[in-house]
């Protein structure tokens, strides 16, 4: 296993996280353990959750993920030898039921702090190593949404607080560093800026969304990440499995996410992508490869990514995922892979 510097930090992050956002809606706990284990003996040492876990999001099942992970860290029996990284969430009319108040989440001080506190009991520790921002406080471009509009009612928690609040979950030892998720140029540059200015903890990495099918990451992030040591840590890199191509031909595997929910179908695999994704696959299979592993290879070998997020409904599919990171894409591949983009590109924004 690889490993690479969470951006300025001094901890090694391992280039393949395990991402837990399906345990307990499509993994049940103990597959999730089975699931961590294995990643775990495979050199994985990096695992992401959030608070609002599982997903897709509901009363019953929020929390579930986080305390799954910490059932298994209490019968492991270690905890200093992992990176366990969560999330608090933004503000969302559809997720008012997180917070006590039923106000959902506006990423005040008195929100985080709430937040921190649920996810330490879940995962059954004192401290969590990275702490995320799971999408903006304010009106922007974030899940897929195209084309900026500004409606001048921007009311929302400042970058300051949010940077206080953390800052000081920093100095109580309940986080040791923080990122932001779903973020935009200006917003990181904006909590980097604040962070130098006021004396107050800078952010490490930023969460976003990047694979062969929605590179946008690269127009303005992807500089911003290498140049200030903000490191991407990749998700949905398949998609949400769409890069398999499992999906194609209108076809629903049983079990599958998309058999399981339609949620987030049309961001992930729309219409008008279904001929890129063909032609990715078909490279793929064209040089004895793993349509998935082809891809994941791709986001690994990116200089701006610090780790790419996996996530597995099925232990064969973790392997597959995990094995990945293993692969070195050949001149003709990664070739073929920029032809396609030219023609298609970024069809799933």
């Amino acid at each position: 296993m690889e490993y690479r510097k969470l951006g300025n930090t001094n901890i090694d992050v391992s280039v393949v996280c395990l991402g837990t956002m399906i345990f307990g809606s499509q993994v049940s706990e103990q597959d999730a353990h089975e699931q961590l284990d294995y990643a775990v003996s495979e050199g994985v040492n990096f695992i992401d959750t959030a608070e609002v876990y599982a997903v897709p999001p509901t009363k019953e099942t929020q929390g579930l993920t986080e305390k799954y992970i910490g059932t298994w860290l209490k019968k492991r029996g270690k905890r200093d030898d992992l990176i366990i990284a969560s999330k608090v969430v933004g503000p969302n009319s559809d997720i008012d039921w997180v917070r006590k108040d039923g106000q959902g989440c506006l990423l005040t001080k008195e929100d985080i702090f709430e937040a921190i506190d649920g996810s330490l009991e879940r995962l059954q520790t004192d401290y969590i190593d990275l702490y995320q921002i799971h999408w903006p406080a304010r009106e922007t471009n974030y899940f897929g949404k195209r084309g900026y509009v500004h409606s001048g009612k921007d009311v929302s928690t400042s970058i300051e607080e949010q940077l206080e609040a953390l800052s000081l979950l920093v100095k109580q030892e309940k986080v040791r560093f923080i990122g932001l998720s779903n973020e935009t140029p200006w917003g990181v540059m904006e909590f980097l800026r604040i962070a130098k200015e006021k004396g107050l903890e800078r952010v490490v990495s930023i969460q976003n969304q990047y694979s062969l099918l929605n590179r946008t990451f690269e127009i303005g992030l992807a500089e911003i990440s290498v140049k200030e040591k903000v490191g991407l840590l990749a998700y949905s890199s398949l998609s949400m499995g769409v890069l398999s191509g499992k999906y194609l031909g209108g076809v629903y595997p049983e079990g599958a996410r998309f058999h399981f929910t339609k949620r987030n179908e049309a961001r992930y695999n729309p219409l008008h992508a279904q001929t890129a994704i063909e032609k990715y696959v078909s490279l793929a299979k064209e040089n004895n490869l793993d349509p998935s592993q082809m891809a994941l290879a791709y986001c690994f070998n990116k200089p701006f990514v610090t780790s790419v997020i996996i996530g597995a409904r099925t232990m064969d599919q973790l392997k597959t995922a995990i094995d990945a990171h293993t692969i070195q894409l050949s001149d003709e591949v990664v070739k073929g892979i920029e032809e396609i983009y030219k023609v298609h590109p970024d069809p799933t924004v």
